[in-house]
């Protein structure tokens, strides 16, 4: 049993209080001995089962005795005052130990006990302890509730007035839904001061007209803010109408929200003297604070409880009638609507607030999360999901401080709403040399895509793709598949919209005669009805309005594209073509949206009767790629959501033991040997093909007689620390046959790299097979990164990958599996045998439970796989150890 130490952190009560969790020390006696002594009579009876004066004491030298590796004490402090404390203790290197609670009077039903078992369990887990055990009073039902609501598994056992709870440790998908749904409730409670607060104060607005203080404070009271608004300034008695006081003190009420907009030297302060008011959330609007100007905001807005917007930042907005409130510097306020804005760049959000506004879409709220110290995407998207407003969610996310979790809230949101994001930072330039295939092939954009395929949010590449997404999201109904039919009065026109809807993965299908013979029926004589459908110039409104109405109803096609062009024609006849595609065409099968190159305008919503929009853009790209994203949105809804397979045969505890005795040896990490490698793979399972270490000439030629196959052929592989590229160095032998070919292949490796090689691995000839490839990396944010496809020595030349973030579901296998261009070669292809995707399957969920269970693990190579009809093996494995100790993404606690 290993003791970690674990430095404070802040955490959310389930009424978004903040309170300091942190290890107890001796210092902490008096203060626990307290926290005992001011607790009511019936509490005590129920913490120590007497009244006994004794009892306290004794329990409180307990908890701030010195630290051991078998005992762990975390307290729950706010502003200073220890307000609970929990606590295991038991024998020397037991798995099970004993737990207690204790929660000050005043600070019950607040979520204090619940949220330090999280963190007790946590620590336990780190020191190898697998569960708890408590004693209560049987009648003590809030701390039996307690245990029963966290989400792990605990079963009791009643012995008269009292029962022995056992609660295991071991976290599972139900322990991660009761994580975060505590976690939501007590996001969103702490941002209602942020985004609905009742008073707001401004501080820093200036008396010139260009100040960004200046200017928050005037759209605060020209957007019509609902509660009541305060300045704050040292000389000035009213700025913008709005009456100023001389410092936070000296306010008539304590706002619930502080606006930030004085010089970075100044931030600290003005945080410090908003947090001994009482105020409740900052936005802090302010830029260039250096560390330890940014060191001293967090601290400040930690100690005091206080949430953070920013700094450098736009500022905050929401639409709430009984809110209204524009707390940014923008020119424009934003319209009231359904869509959600979170950015960290000010002038992505102008531009985004700029292009809804151009669209008719209204915003609920918006948030510039600047340099995102606290307040981040992944708490906005747990504030719309709430808000009862909100259906549309948009980000923009330079970077993640903690992906997993993000993922976990994305696609929990996405099913309700479509969440869409710019995808920020795809170039490569942050990696740099590989050190193996897997690092190669996990670029920056591979994992970002990963986890945005994975959540089921919408990545754009740029902001005007992201708009025109918003645009047919917002307005019509999702297709149910990628079936596009293309109708156009120009046939060039309409050829150009085939063209971008095939080459933005869109599928334009011949249309069935019966269909095509209807659509004649209503054309005029020249018409062409194959898809693209061409209606000619000579197409009157109502001959296009009944053709877009019998292709949008039929189920042929899941969405209609129309292109058309101004024509000479309709003008002489006083048709309106656009108008044919705005009014109601009866129950739609799918989307209709428009291409319209004499548009100037990216896009547009045309308003349709019965207050329906219709999106048009102005080139058939920007439609196609809008498709393609609601198609994929449709596709990942209509799947259920993946599970986590149990897996058999695995002995974590065994890996943990052979990587913490490899890093004891080799404190800075390295190549584990093949032995090393191989009893790693062996505790999960993972398939290999049969080998054997040779340290000699004599050993590889008794191993070569040992695994030779039928025709007597084996493989011999040389071996020393830190060869990556065998092929490369032409360090394999393959096709040998009989002792003398063995012994010359060993003395060509013995000649050739001397004192390098430690030694050989020999196998046996492989059987034939499709050649893959798997491999893990950890990445520092996101964690790990499963890495799969065509292997072999072209592996990174054709990089034909695929990248899923672990843990992988079943739904992640299947996808990594089916996403690589060779996939058709494991399903047999022309003929060939299949290969086993059951083994294959297993293979990358036991790959994927390794990375998972090994921080430390921070490569691996399986290259070559080889995945024929009776099996998959890993032909050659390399693994990357190095000395690693990461955080439960999914333990609650603050930036």
């Amino acid at each position: 049993m290993t003791e970690i130490q674990q430095a404070p952190v802040h955490a959310l009560l389930t009424d978004g209080t903040t309170v300091r969790i942190r290890q107890a020390s001796p210092g902490d006696h008096d203060a626990v001995l307290q926290l005992y002594e001011a607790m009511s009579p019936e509490n005590l009876r129920l913490r120590f089962f007497s009244l006994s004066p004794v009892s306290a004491g004794q329990a409180a030298a307990r908890a701030t005795a010195p630290g051991r590796p078998e005992h762990r004490t975390l307290i729950a402090e706010q502003d200073g005052r220890l307000v609970g404390l929990a606590e295991y203790d038991g024998p020397s290197g037991s798995a099970t130990v004993d737990m207690a609670l204790a929660v000050a009077d005043d600070w019950h039903h607040r979520g204090v006990a619940t949220l330090l078992l999280e963190h007790l369990a946590d620590a336990a887990r780190s020191a190898g302890i697998t569960a708890f055990t408590a004693d209560a009073l049987a009648e003590n039902h809030e701390v039996l509730k307690v245990f029963h609501d966290l989400g792990l598994h605990v079963t009791r056992r009643f012995d008269g007035p009292e029962v022995r709870c056992v609660v295991e440790l071991t976290e599972d998908e139900n322990y991660l839904r009761a994580v975060e749904t505590r976690g939501s409730l007590a996001e969103v409670a702490s941002l209602r001061p942020v985004l609905r607060p009742g008073s707001v104060a401004v501080i820093g607005a200036g008396r010139k007209p260009g100040s960004v203080g200046r200017a928050v404070l005037r759209n605060i009271r020209s957007g019509g803010f609902a509660g009541r608004l305060f300045a704050v300034h040292p000389e000035a008695s009213t700025l913008c109408e709005v009456h100023a006081y001389p410092s936070v003190a000296a306010l008539p009420h304590v706002p619930d929200l502080a606006v930030v907009a004085v010089p970075a030297a100044a931030v600290p302060g003005v945080a410090e003297e908003c947090g001994t008011a009482g105020v409740r959330a900052l936005l802090v609007v302010s830029a260039g604070l250096d560390s330890h100007q940014s060191a001293a905001l967090r601290e400040a807005c930690h100690r005091h409880g206080m949430r953070l917007v920013g700094p450098n930042c736009l500022g905050l907005a929401n639409t709430e009638e009984n809110v209204r409130l524009d707390a940014t510097f923008a020119a424009r306020h934003p319209g009231p609507g359904t869509a959600g804005v979170a950015v960290q760049s000010g002038g992505v959000g102008i531009a985004l607030l700029d292009g809804l506004a151009r669209l008719g879409i209204g915003v609920s709220s918006f948030v510039s999360l600047g340099d995102k110290y606290d307040t981040s995407g992944n708490d906005l998207l747990q504030w719309w999901e709430s808000d009862g407003r909100t259906d549309l969610a948009l980000l923009h996310l330079e970077s993640f401080g903690n992906p997993r979790a993000f993922s976990r809230t994305a696609r929990r949101v996405a099913r309700r709403m479509p969440v869409l994001t710019v995808d920020a930072g795809r170039s490569e330039a942050g990696r740099r040399a590989a050190a193996s295939h897997t690092a190669a092939a996990a670029t920056p954009t591979m994992t970002r895509q990963a986890l945005f395929t994975q959540a089921g949010v919408t990545a754009t590449r740029t902001i005007g793709e992201l708009l025109d997404t918003a645009a047919l999201l917002h307005a019509q109904p999702l297709p149910t598949g990628t079936r596009v039919a293309v109708v156009s009065n120009a046939g060039g026109v309409g050829v150009l919209a085939a063209d971008a809807c095939t080459e933005a993965g869109l599928n334009v299908p011949t249309l069935g005669t019966d269909l095509t013979d209807e659509l004649l029926d209503l054309l005029p004589q020249g018409a062409s009805a194959t898809n693209p459908v061409d209606v000619t110039a000579a197409a009157g409104e109502e001959q296009l309005r009944a053709c877009v109405a019998r292709l949008a109803r039929h189920r042929a096609v899941d969405a209609v594209l129309v292109a058309l062009v101004p024509t000479a024609v309709a003008a002489a006849t006083g048709d309106d073509l656009v108008r044919a595609l705005t009014e109601p065409h009866g129950p739609l099968a799918g989307p209709v949206l428009a291409v319209l190159p004499a548009q100037a305008a990216r896009v547009e919503l045309l308003k349709a009767e019965g207050g329906t929009t219709l999106p048009a853009y102005a080139v058939a790209e920007d439609a196609a790629r809008a498709l393609s994203h609601a198609a994929a949105r449709a596709a990942w809804l209509s799947r259920p959501p993946g599970t986590m397979p149990e897996l058999s045969g695995v002995d974590a505890q065994e890996a943990g033991r052979i990587v913490a005795s490899y890093l004891e040896e080799n404190p800075e990490g390295g190549w584990p040997d093949p032995q090393t490698t191989g009893a790693l793979l062996d505790c999960y399972g993972i398939p290999q093909l049969p080998w054997a270490w040779a340290r000699d000439e004599d050993e590889a030629v008794t191993a070569a007689e040992r695994l030779a196959g039928p025709d007597g052929q084996v493989v011999m592989k040389a071996y020393w620390p830190g060869l990556l590229h065998k092929s490369e160095q032409h360090a394999v032998h393959l096709d040998l046959r009989g002792p003398a070919q063995v012994r010359a292949a060993h003395r060509d490796l013995v000649t050739r790299f001397g004192d390098l090689l430690t030694g050989v691995v020999v196998q046996p000839l492989a059987d034939r097979g499709t050649e893959l490839f798997a491999g893990v990396v950890q990445d520092d944010v996101f964690g790990p990164l499963v890495v799969f496809g065509l292997g072999g020595t072209a592996t990174e030349l054709l990089a034909d990958h695929a990248g899923r973030l672990a843990p992988l579901s079943d739904r992640d296998v299947h996808d990594l599996i089916t996403s690589p261009r060779c996939a058709p070669l494991l399903f047999g292809y022309r003929g060939a045998p299949a290969a086993d995707l059951p083994a294959l399957e297993q293979l990358l969920h036991r790959l994927s439970r390794l990375a998972c269970d090994l921080p430390q693990l921070a490569e691996a190579d399986l290259n070559p796989v080889l995945a024929g009809p009776h099996g998959v093996h890993a032909l050659d494995v390399r693994i990357r150890l190095v000395p690693r100790h990461t955080n439960d993404p999914y333990l609650r606690r603050l930036r």
